[in-house]
């Protein structure tokens, strides 16, 4: 039954640093951590590849990450932003599937088999390839993929040629790769299990591969069949589409920024096209609560106004555009139209990891 499906695992590279790195570009190619203050016990969320040189990491004190690299910038993380940016990446993935497991704001699982992708793809990779192309066009970061037909090996492949990287594993080609992985990939091999694994002389699966599930059962309790089972490249969960989507949108980055109000009117019905069409596909359970428009003019500043009605219609979206171009007055680098949903009264409302 897993054979059957194809997974996709999504990860943004150096999310937070990215992020920033987009939105102001002198950062680029300089060593950047975001974190807390090195003066105090802040620690480092992430950094980017150039600070990664110097052998900074996540999870370091930033102060050690001071005296590993003299010259790093540091910033306190934006979480609302992250979180924005984190919601438009799974806007995307809904083009391609409802059966989203989110892992968290910068990763997540997608089943794209052929019997539950949107467009009916047959190739996997052609949908990995269409969503990390359509991340970096519209929202200015990189995403590294891997494609398997499970969990465990598609996350691995994720890591492979990062960043911006896609990597493939085909059925065939699965065991070849799972054999030579090392054994601290498996899922729940922290420092304590990998030292004990190290004293049998166990390095690798395929090493890890030479015992029956009897014996590591025996040795590591309860934890013994995931070992005998990852280790051979098995793994037989499913995506776990436990969230419910509370928005839909449609946006468009523009070439060359819209000059004026009317030129953002002239925006609106192809927009409203879109949005119609992804807003046909979803069941009769959501209820539009409210529209709503977001901008991001020349500056690179951005905005979002929205009204409680069930309307979305043309004249709906023109009104909250002019509310929304009022507040700054410039070109507009960015124009998107959407949506929110009514939240069933039995839905947790903490549990989308990307709201």
């Amino acid at each position: 039954m897993s054979l059957e499906r194809h997974i996709i695992h999504c990860d943004a590279d150096c999310f937070y640093a990215s992020v920033e790195m987009r939105d102001d570009p002198s950062l680029i190619g300089r060593p950047l951590a975001i974190g807390g203050e090195a003066k105090g016990r802040g620690v480092v969320a992430t950094c980017n590849y150039e600070a990664r040189k110097f052998g900074v990491r996540s999870a370091m004190p930033m102060a050690y990450a001071r005296r590993l690299c003299p010259g790093i910038l540091s910033m306190r993380p934006n979480m609302e932003k992250y979180r924005e940016v984190s919601r438009q990446m799974q806007e995307i993935f809904y083009r391609y599937t409802d059966i989203i497991e989110p892992l968290s704001l910068d990763e997540a699982f997608l089943d794209v088999s052929q019997q539950v992708n949107r467009g009916n793809f047959d190739c996997a990779s052609t949908i990995a390839e269409l969503i990390r192309k359509e991340i970096q066009q519209e929202l200015g970061i990189t995403v590294s993929a891997g494609v398997a037909h499970n969990k465990f090996i598609a996350k691995v492949a994720s890591d492979w040629k990062k960043p911006n990287g896609l990597t493939v594993i085909s059925q065939v080609e699965q065991g070849d790769f799972v054999a030579a992985l090392g054994v601290n990939k498996i899922y729940g091999v922290g420092k304590v299990t990998e030292q004990k694994l190290l004293s049998m002389g166990i390095t690798h699966c395929y090493q890890l591969q030479e015992y029956d599930l009897e014996f590591l059962q025996a040795k590591f309790g309860s934890f013994g069949r995931r070992l005998y089972e990852l280790c051979r490249g098995n793994d037989y969960r499913p995506v776990e589409q436990s969230r419910r989507r509370k928005s839909l949108s449609v946006e468009h980055t523009f070439a060359s920024d819209l000059p004026d109000l009317e030129a953002c009117f002239e925006q609106i019905p192809g927009l409203l096209e879109s949005l119609h069409k992804r807003l046909s596909i979803l069941d009769d359970s959501y209820i539009i609560a409210k529209p709503f428009v977001k901008l991001k003019f020349h500056d690179f500043s951005s905005t979002t106004v929205e009204k409680q009605s069930a309307s979305y219609s043309l004249e709906a979206y023109r009104q909250l555009i002019s509310e929304a171009f009022e507040r700054s007055f410039q070109p507009v680098r960015l124009l998107g139209l959407g949506v929110r949903f009514q939240e069933p009264r039995s839905e947790d409302p903490q549990s989308d990891l990307f709201a």
